[in-house]
């Protein structure tokens, strides 16, 4: 199969093009700065993809950024912004993918878990759970058979070591299993995976 990831030199996302390599799938690394490019804050980049990458049969994210604003700082256009990165860049990325995938074929977004004691983790549910949310309506509304999934991991290992926090988390490896779960399960749709 071949296979789109989105956000591919981040530490999860080249976790998830080994993990896919390795299975036999034909990766599409894309990145915002990488060969082939793509943002999810510019749904256009993702149609140029698919107009010069014919037959993708799958679409993985690991792409979106936005700022932990806490409720009570911060400001409303910091907060648009978090959502266009975020929510709203994924789902523009799955609006965008629906029309070049063959039957069959997926779209996996990232979700995650921000821990409640966190300052801004308001903003981190937001997002995070208006992804999942998404997800399972969106599933039943698909056409042709296509599946659309979320993973939602929590910390990276390989992020905390590198914010000097070594000891804690879960390996970009085994985050990666619940993509390539997500990609080669052809039952599993609407649903929200945590590694």
């Amino acid at each position: 199969m071949k296979i789109l990831v989105v956000g591919a030199t981040g530490t999860i996302g080249a976790a998830v093009c080994e993990a896919l390599t390795a299975r036999g799938h034909t990766v599409l690394p894309a990145s915002r700065s990488g060969e082939i490019k793509v943002d999810v804050e510019q749904p256009a980049t993702l149609d140029a993809v698919f107009a010069a990458e014919p037959e993708i049969d799958h679409v993985v994210c690991c792409a979106g950024s936005g700022s932990l604003v806490p409720v009570d700082g911060g400001t409303d256009e910091e907060f648009v912004l978090g959502l266009q990165g975020k929510l709203l860049g994924q789902v523009f990325l799955v609006r965008h993918a629906i029309p070049h995938l063959p039957a069959g074929g997926s779209v996996t977004v990232t979700a995650g878990r921000i821990p409640e004691t966190l300052r801004g983790s308001a903003f981190g549910a937001l997002t995070n759970v208006g992804l999942e949310a998404f997800v399972a309506a969106a599933a039943r509304e698909l056409p042709r058979g296509l599946r659309v999934n979320a993973v939602s991991p929590g910390w990276v290992s390989e992020t905390l070591a590198a914010l000097g926090e070594p000891g804690g988390g879960t390996p970009a490896a085994d985050v990666a299993r619940s993509y390539v779960e997500a990609v080669e399960n052809g039952s599993l749709t609407g649903r929200t995976l945590t590694p």
